[in-house]
């Protein structure tokens, strides 16, 4: 699908899956990517993505941006996690297709799905009962990217796909000790524990939700490898009005499994804590993926070795993170 001349333009390059998808380009050979910071470009704003379209006009888009958080930032921030998430996909997709863009790549997330869904989570389990109502609004928002997707490539015959991956992790990860995701989030607090000798780590939930990780490296070779499938190839393993393909390992880990990882990771010689008068969130959440397997991707990267590596980048770049 994608000529390596093509002009790509990548929104979110900046931020954990966006940085990777970059790195990943490059070393492929593509030489045309177009990025832009948020003080270059705000994706919120119609009229600058509308100039900005017209000016690139690039031959393909991946939709790497996003307003993301773990559940207390999506308990504490709704309206800005439903609003920003929504006007950044309404925007990109229309203008890419107003000025002749055939070929987009979306990024969604596995929230998509029901509260109670089937597990492992096939595709066509989307909108099928009620969603976890701790992330709903930022679910809601990557449901309409999907459903974006699905309408102009029904309407207007252009080639938009979406990818829904499972928890994401890894290098460039955002470590705040609040509105980080649950991998980021323990490590900070396990790595601040050491530091400071402090006895216990508390930890939200009971440890009893069972939840799947895939190292962001690993997700960037998925969306290269989407993209690089023919529009037969694609559709093959798609259904008519449900175009959107899992991303994930297939293995799942309780939160108190995982935890008890970071800490080993970590080496924290301490107790954990468990909070359980806060949430756990959705029960389990794991992937189907033989519908990408099934296209020749498989995830390389284990949960423990991509701990390891992830803990080593935020040693390295802890400093950034300090006053947060």
């Amino acid at each position: 699908m994608v000529d390596k001349q093509d002009k790509i333009y990548l929104a979110g390059h900046r931020g954990m899956v966006g940085s990777a998808i970059y790195q990943q380009l490059i070393e492929a050979g593509y030489q045309n990517i177009v990025v832009r910071t948020h003080a270059e470009l705000d994706l919120n704003d119609q009229t600058s993505v509308r100039q900005f379209m017209e000016y690139e006009r690039p031959n393909q888009v991946i939709l790497a941006a996003a307003k993301v958080g773990g559940i207390h930032a999506n308990n504490e921030y709704p309206a800005e996690f439903i609003y920003q998430n929504l006007m950044m996909e309404a925007n990109v997709i229309h203008q890419a297709w107003q000025v002749g863009c055939k070929h987009l790549l979306f990024l969604g997330s596995s929230c998509i799905y029901p509260k109670f869904a089937e597990q492992p989570m096939r595709e066509n389990e989307l909108l099928t009962g009620v969603l976890e109502s701790t992330n709903e609004p930022y679910a809601i928002a990557k449901i309409a990217g999907i459903k974006l997707c699905e309408s102009y490539n029904r309407q207007y015959g252009v080639d938009y796909r979406s990818v829904m991956p499972t928890n994401l992790y890894g290098e460039n990860d955002n470590f705040h000790l609040e509105n980080s995701h649950v991998i980021p989030a323990l490590i900070r607090k396990f790595h601040d524990a050491k530091v400071s000798n402090s006895p216990t780590v508390s930890v939200w939930g009971t440890g009893k939700a069972m939840r799947e990780f895939l190292h962001v490296e690993d997700m960037a070779a998925a969306c290269l490898h989407v993209m690089s499938l023919d529009k037969e190839q694609y559709q093959s393993c798609t259904e008519p009005m449900l175009s959107h393909l899992n991303v994930g390992t297939g293995k799942d880990v309780t939160v108190r499994e995982l935890a008890e990882t970071i800490q080993d990771v970590v080496g924290y010689q301490g107790q954990i804590s468990w909070d359980s008068t806060k949430p756990d969130g959705t029960p389990r959440k794991l992937m189907d993926i033989s519908k990408l397997k099934s296209l020749g991707w498989q995830p390389k990267i284990a949960l423990k070795e991509g701990l390891d590596r992830t803990y080593q980048w935020f040693v390295e770049h802890q400093g950034q993170f300090k006053a947060q």
